[in-house]
């Protein structure tokens, strides 16, 4: 091995705005601390790196260490700093990482609300580590790298697309920056100015990969994760384990940037790789969980039930984080996916608009479909949250309506309503960016900020309309409720208590289904906490009066 190279340190940038970690919006869901509330941030475990050093380890000798800021920052009790970047250089300072002296630091940054904390982190570790080598990878620095090198001087160099192999090989050059000049899968501020087009360097047999390194990761911190709390499911929130069975995907949603790291052809792990991979996460890490991040998962029909029969025999749970394709989930695939003791799906249908679904976010889907597995979930006794994105451009204010009519008669258990998001690699950013439709702060856009503007909408009335949405189809229009489920009905509401402890129409709605199921005392308190809520809050007093709701 080259001794020149004998350590790596890792670092995770939060997903999270400063501004909006300490100041979180109405909308959002929020996190106590000792001195208030903040921002929720999720905790997914960092695949990208844990793949990253058990490929780099199996040829060379070398330690890895991790710092993943979502995970630090949720576990924090308090937190009195002014700036992100004052909290990163007090963190990184401690004499842990002082010690470890790394010879390489690598920042991964997926999405763009960590991009300012990628750069600011970059400059405490070029302050820190003068001599150390810094690149970060991900979705951020490959479709961002001429705004990154033009804001900042402190990297070496970014990886384009995913990194195994461009690592490895980094490692092993005797000059770095001589390699990463020459290399086409490494951009540096040279080649964008000479304007050099850059290559991926895929790993096209995904079982070259080795087992994954969890062991770099404490894996008890990710059991924080309010992605996984949401799911009532799931009664142990730890020992959980975030896994991936193939990468790419060939749909061309307009919306999704995923193909800008991992192309749009599928790779595959082998089936008995899977289980081996399966098993020793059931074995050794008495997995509990298993968290499926497969962004098309359904590609190939007969390997996902070959998958999730694995996971029953394992005797876990699967949840499936990024959804599942509708048109793969006839009865026959949600019957096996119910007999693994999944009880709880996500479904991706985007719209309820049959025109957006196929003239803009080019998605086919026939939204009978929708009903049918919504029908057909619902009789499993699968519990289902229905994702919903407004605001792309080509949508009208006339789309959005007929959508929300649509989707009243959906027999789902809850909807997850979103603001269309420019990602940057998307075909809707560079819509946006041809139009000057990007009216916000779309490096934090979060999916939770409305940042287009066209002439059909604006970006506030896109805000108040999710929102307005949410509050018509998961609580005025309830559909357990309608069907008279109101056990199942209070699941719902009373994880939107958890999320949002203000929430009056969650306390109103849920006082109404134990109204229902005869526990009067229970009802009575709720509707008391209601109406105190109502009394303080214009915010609330706002929509109660716009949807005639008699608290």
């Amino acid at each position: 091995m080259n001794k020149n190279v004998k350590k790596i340190l890792f670092l995770v940038p939060p997903n999270i705005q400063f501004k909006d970690f300490i100041n979180p919006a109405y909308n959002t869901r929020v996190v106590k601390k000792k001195f208030g509330n903040f921002g929720s941030i999720l905790t997914d475990m960092p695949l990208g790196i844990i793949s990253l050093s058990a490929y780099v380890k199996k040829h060379l000798s070398i330690e890895v260490k991790v710092i993943d800021f979502n995970v630090e920052l949720n576990k924090l009790t308090e937190f009195n700093f002014k700036s992100f970047e004052d909290y990163f250089y007090n963190f990184i300072s401690q004499s842990k990482w002082l010690d470890f002296n790394p010879d390489i630091v690598g920042i991964s940054s997926l999405f763009t609300p960590s991009f300012q904390n990628m750069l600011d982190i970059a400059k405490c570790c070029r302050n820190i580590f003068p001599k150390t080598f810094i690149v970060a990878g991900g979705g951020v620095p490959t479709t961002m790298h001429e705004d990154i090198f033009k804001l900042s001087n402190d990297f070496n160099a970014l990886c384009f697309g995913e990194g195994e192999k461009p690592l490895l090989n980094l490692v092993k050059a005797i000059d770095k920056f001589d390699y990463v000049e020459k290399s086409s899968s490494w951009i540096t501020k040279k080649k964008v100015i000479k304007g050099e087009f850059f290559k991926y360097d895929f790993i096209e047999d995904l079982d070259e990969i080795p087992f994954y390194d969890y062991d770099i990761l404490n894996i008890d911190d990710y059991g924080l994760n309010p992605a996984i709390t949401a799911y009532a499911s799931i009664k142990d929130k730890k020992q959980n384990f975030h896994v991936m069975t193939s990468r790419g995907c060939p749909n061309r949603c307009c919306f999704c940037s995923s193909h800008t790291v991992h192309g749009r052809k599928m790779r595959y792990f082998s089936l008995k790789r899977v289980k081996k991979d399966f098993e020793l996460l059931k074995n050794k890490y008495k997995a509990e969980t298993f968290i499926f991040q497969d962004d098309h998962l359904m590609a190939d029909t007969k390997r996902a039930i070959k998958i999730i029969k694995l996971v029953k025999e394992l005797g876990v749970k699967a949840v499936f984080q990024n959804g599942l394709a509708l048109y793969a989930l006839d009865r026959k695939m949600l019957e096996t996916i119910k007999s693994a003791g999944v009880d709880q799906l996500m479904l991706s249908v985007e719209s309820g608009s049959e025109r957006v679904l196929r003239e803009i976010m080019h998605k086919p889907l026939d939204l009978n479909i929708v009903k049918q597995v919504a029908n057909d979930c619902r009789d499993l006794n699968i519990y289902t949250n229905v994702n919903i994105l407004i605001g792309l451009p080509g949508e009208t204010k006339k789309d959005i309506e007929e959508a929300k009519l649509f989707l009243r008669t959906i027999d789902t258990n809850w909807f997850m309503i979103f603001c269309a998001s420019p990602l940057v690699g998307s075909e809707m950013y560079e819509i946006c960016k041809k139009n000057n439709y990007i009216k916000g702060d779309f490096i934090g856009s979060d999916y939770k900020k409305a940042v287009v503007e066209t002439e059909d909408f604006s970006g506030e009335y896109i805000q108040k309309m999710t929102y307005i949405l949410n509050l018509d189809l998961n609580f005025v229009n309830n559909s357990d409720m309608r069907l008279g489920d109101y056990k199942m009905a209070l699941k719902g509401l009373e994880n939107a208590i958890r999320a949002k402890n203000d929430h009056v129409f969650a306390y109103y709605y849920a006082a109404k289904c134990y109204e229902k199921l005869g526990d009067l005392e229970k009802s009575k308190q709720l509707m008391n906490t209601a109406r105190d809520f109502l009394a303080k809050s214009s915010f609330w007093q706002k929509y109660v009066k716009m949807f005639k709701v008699n608290i």
